[in-house]
């Protein structure tokens, strides 16, 4: 589908309308930039990318019914040419290298200055991917001190992924209905997390989570 304004069709994905409006008062500002569609839902997200065409989504990850890790893994598999920007209110320390990997072009801080969201946006838009100072420090890290990775970082994306079901409370049966896997599928993957990360129980993950704020 062509994109007859030649403007930049932008998905808003967060639960929050306040920060739907803001984002969308923000980009409103620019002649290149349109938000033509709001998404409330990671499900709701989903659904509109199956019947309109979009140049880039943001997207955020703490969401009631589909958290934002499981969203970027089922946008990538409706249309895997999809550019993604993670714009969410953790800190890229925390959410950004798992994220990379799993296939989002960059990831921002809601508490970003409003320009470099823009910027970002533009970059992610012209094909290539935007890395924060953050996140290049985060990269960089990673490279010249791989030991130093924290333990969640350590996992694959599917890992990752059971790991943050786990941790937020769901049982075995539940994340095999949501992955499509078999439960005892999803219960190898959770054995190989709790190795990985040196743990013994679904509480310690739990803990480990809130302890690194990654769930609330």
């Amino acid at each position: 589908m062509v994109n007859s304004t030649n403007k930049r069709r932008i998905l808003l994905v967060d639960d929050h309308g306040i920060v739907r409006s803001g984002m969308r008062s923000l980009i409103e500002l620019e002649d290149d930039l349109e938000v033509t569609a709001e998404a409330a839902s990671g499900m709701e997200a989903l659904q509109l990318i199956r019947k309109q065409d979009f140049d880039i989504v943001l997207l955020d990850i703490s969401m009631p019914d589909k958290n934002g890790v499981d969203t970027l893994r089922d946008m990538q598999r409706i249309k895997p040419e999809l550019a993604v920007l993670i714009l969410s209110g953790y800190a890229e320390e925390l959410y950004a290298l798992n994220l990379i990997r799993s296939g989002c072009r960059g990831y921002l801080s809601k508490d970003a200055d409003p320009s470099e969201i823009i910027k970002a946006i533009r970059t992610i838009c012209n094909g290539r991917r935007y890395v924060s100072v953050e996140l290049a420090d985060l990269l960089a890290n990673e490279l010249i001190k791989p030991s130093d990775k924290r333990m969640h970082e350590m996992l694959s994306e599917r890992e990752f992924q059971v790991f943050y079901k786990l941790a937020s409370g769901k049982s075995p049966t539940d994340i095999a209905n949501e992955l499509f896997l078999s439960v005892k599928t999803v219960s190898t993957y959770r054995a190989r997390v709790l190795e990985k990360m040196n743990l013994k129980t679904n509480a310690d993950l739990t803990y480990y989570a809130i302890k690194n704020e990654l769930i609330n």
